[in-house]
């Protein structure tokens, strides 16, 4: 099973709302997901992003392949180097 971690929609027309999750890369978009890691509000000045930094560097180590926005909001959190400097 592939597992990635991307941004599943939720919120009304025109005032999207983001939940960052762990899915299996087959399911739909707002499909059934694994776990919830985090949320990210764009709309909001400055973007509110929270995202649980020991379960996203689980899911990391464990093999999961952030879609490029993730790996973005990951970067922007400090997680991403935080995975490349441990083994």
């Amino acid at each position: 099973m592939a597992v990635s971690i991307r941004l599943k929609r939720v919120g009304r027309k025109n005032a999207p709302y983001y939940r960052v999750v762990v899915v299996d890369s087959r399911k739909p978009r707002d499909g059934k997901c694994i776990e919830q890691l985090g949320i990210y509000q764009p709309l909001s000045a400055p973007a509110n992003v929270k995202i649980d930094e020991e379960r996203a560097l689980e899911w990391l180590r464990r093999g999961a392949v952030p879609s490029k926005t993730v790996k973005d909001l990951l970067s922007q959190k400090g997680i991403l180097s935080k995975h490349a400097a441990k083994p």
